[in-house]
């Protein structure tokens, strides 16, 4: 088995809850990386490699895992609640997957294979500017100076990018969890379980309220922990978005579901839950696709995520509907709510 056959086998043991014997090998260089991630942070935290901080309050929605949690839908979400309460926000991304060199702004008709999937989903559906950039002090920098009246920022990840500083971090996890806990590449983990103590909340995507108590990796974290899910019901027309249907519209028709985002399996049972049947198709996330790798479809209808979209309206010409999704952000059992807790955050300004 090649490098690129051993990685991508590598996710079905890493969420296992006890570590895979094929994984045994790894743990040396595991140790090895979160010697390195820990003097890092330690860097940052005493000054020793420079931070920054801009002029308005940054919310970074990220990860402690390796791939896609949810990440984008809360995004959304967050962004529309702080519109509603008349703040003035822009989001910045890494824009993985897109080939921008340097900071730049993502507009509407911009391609994936620039901006990255996820800044292009995020520019249509936001309504709000969205800039891109490995460095995201950059990205940060430069769309302020665009829009200078914005007065917050959401980054679309970079949980680790300690370089920008930060008023609220949100760690947002799937049903998946933490896997075997152990980090890379033994495990999932890009930071140890620990590190969530300095976040400001953690987010359960597909996980219902009564079962976040029983992950047994953060029965003892003290940060809030609250129940997200994703919500949809209408299917968009891939090559006309005023066209719409509903699921009991496909039932009965010969259905393909693609799904190149971090946990495809999640896409499916959502189709599942809307009473459809269908032949799935998973690919890995941020799957640069090709029109040969939805040959499989040729005779019915294609079934894909908003995330898959973006990059695949060129590539089809059958007849295709995708899934928009809206996040629900649950309170906590003490009544608390996720927004509530990040504006208390917001008006401290308390910078990390």
């Amino acid at each position: 088995m090649g490098l690129s056959g051993i990685a991508r086998r590598l996710p079905g043991l890493w969420y296992r809850q006890r570590l895979a014997v094929a994984l045994l090998p790894l743990l040396p260089l595991s140790w090895l990386f979160q010697l390195i991630v820990g003097v890092r942070r330690g860097l940052y935290r005493y000054a020793a490699l420079p931070s920054y901080c801009l002029p308005v309050p940054v919310i970074v929605i990220g990860n402690l895992t390796v791939g896609g949690s949810g990440k984008t839908p809360l995004v959304l979400w967050l962004v529309d609640r702080l519109r509603e309460l008349g703040w003035r926000p822009g989001i910045i991304s890494r824009g993985y997957g897109g080939a921008a060199a340097g900071a730049q702004a993502v507009t509407i008709d911009a391609d994936a294979a620039v901006a990255g999937d996820e800044p292009l989903l995020l520019v249509r559906r936001s309504g709000v500017p969205v800039f891109v950039g490995r460095d995201r002090v950059a990205a940060g920098q430069a769309l302020l100076t665009a829009h200078p009246g914005c007065n917050v920022i959401v980054s679309d990840d970079g949980l680790q990018h300690y370089r920008l500083q930060r008023s609220v971090e949100i760690a947002v996890f799937d049903g998946r969890g933490a896997g075997n806990s152990r980090l890379l590449p033994a495990g999932p983990l890009r930071e140890p379980l620990r590190r969530l103590s300095a976040a400001t909340a953690v987010v359960w995507n597909a996980i219902p309220p009564a079962q976040i108590a029983k992950q047994p990796e953060f029965v003892a974290l003290s940060v809030p922990q609250f129940a997200m899910r994703l919500l949809g019901q209408s299917f968009i027309s891939l090559h006309d978005a005023g066209r719409c249907c509903r699921a009991e519209d496909l039932r009965g028709r010969r259905l393909y579901a693609m799904a190149g985002i971090g946990d495809p399996s999640r896409f499916f049972a959502q189709l599942e839950a809307l009473g459809l049947e269908f032949e799935p198709h998973p690919f890995p996330d941020h799957h640069v696709y090709r029109a040969t790798d939805l040959a499989f479809a040729d005779d019915g209808v294609l079934l894909m995520t908003e995330k898959d979209a973006v990059k695949c309206a060129a590539l089809v010409s059958r007849e295709a509907w995708v899934l928009p999704v809206d996040a629900q952000i649950i309170e906590a059992p003490d009544g608390t709510s996720l927004l509530d807790t990040i504006l208390e955050k917001l008006h401290g300004r308390t910078l990390a």
